[in-house]
């Protein structure tokens, strides 16, 4: 997709939050899209409290910076416990999950290369 390469100023709250369908308490906003800047899509989630995404691989790496709450996240054979303001990335298929903190939620930032990405879920988790 063509990218419009013009300046975005948006408040990320006027942003739909949409449903992430394998997810489970889980809504997703797309803040830049690939049909706004060349190389990037920066995208909102948010897991309810105890929410998360199943084991999944996705094709395209993911940089990710955490705004609130905290949450489990494994990636590969590891698991980290993460919290607001740290940052996490996610090799390109790397299989990796989410379960956001009973009482927290979890929020983050994710930013991902504008190429197609494939998602596929993977048992276990």
């Amino acid at each position: 997709m063509e990218s419009r390469n013009e300046v975005i100023v948006k408040d990320s709250d006027s942003f739909e939050l949409e449903p992430v369908g394998a997810g489970e308490g889980t809504s997703r906003s797309v803040l830049i899209g690939p049909g706004d800047a060349p190389n990037f899509a920066l995208r909102k989630f948010v897991m309810k409290p105890g929410g998360g995404m199943p084991r999944h691989t996705n094709t395209v790496e993911h940089e990710q910076y955490i705004l609130k709450g905290a949450a489990e996240v494994g990636i590969g054979d590891e698991v980290f416990q993460v919290k607001e303001g740290d940052v996490v990335f996610i090799p390109e298929g790397v299989p990796h999950y989410y379960k956001a903190d009973t009482e927290l939620g979890f929020e983050f930032l994710c930013m991902v290369p504008n190429k197609e990405d494939t998602i596929e879920i993977v048992e276990g988790c």
